[in-house]
């Protein structure tokens, strides 16, 4: 079932999925809308099941589910998985590679490869205090506290 975000527990499962660019304005409300419908379909019928979304910097998609009381399955994980390969190909962007990285410079997001990551902080283009989304957290309290961090706060900081 589908619930404000501000209403899901720290503990909650979250599954962050960057774009690789950003969602165009038309595209934004359609996005948000499927991805509505989703969760609120995700496991019809379970009373127990909440989840939510959070749909940030017009880029990143997060899918968190509250299964403290009822038990994620893996066919659950199939379907949310899915729907993910579906948006994917509907608006022809990348949201399943977890080997690119996504940074801030200014007021913008950027997604690039690790590799190219790697020669921008090499170029000293990027810092350690340059801050990085750790699209890795696993659940709603690691994603409200160390999602946007410093490199130098982040598993990333063996790059530098």
């Amino acid at each position: 079932m589908f619930v404000e975000y501000s209403t899901i527990s720290d503990t909650a499962k979250v599954w962050v999925y960057p774009s690789s660019r950003k969602f165009y304005p038309n595209e934004i409300e359609e996005v948000t809308q499927k991805i509505q419908s989703f969760i609120q379909n995700w496991k019809a019928g379970d009373e127990d099941f909440t989840a939510s979304f959070q749909f940030l910097y017009d880029r990143f998609i997060v899918l968190i589910a509250d299964d403290e009381k009822s038990a994620l399955q893996n066919v659950d994980i199939d379907a949310s998985v899915a729907f993910i390969l579906k948006l994917q190909e509907e608006y022809n962007v990348q949201l399943l590679d977890k080997m690119n990285v996504c940074f801030k410079q200014g007021k913008y997001v950027q997604y690039k490869e690790l590799k190219d990551f790697k020669k921008l902080l090499k170029n000293k283009a990027v810092t350690g205090k340059t801050i990085i989304f750790d699209n890795l957290v696993a659940n709603n309290y690691d994603f409200k506290n160390f999602w946007e961090i410093p490199i130098e706060d982040s598993w990333y900081n063996r790059f530098l």
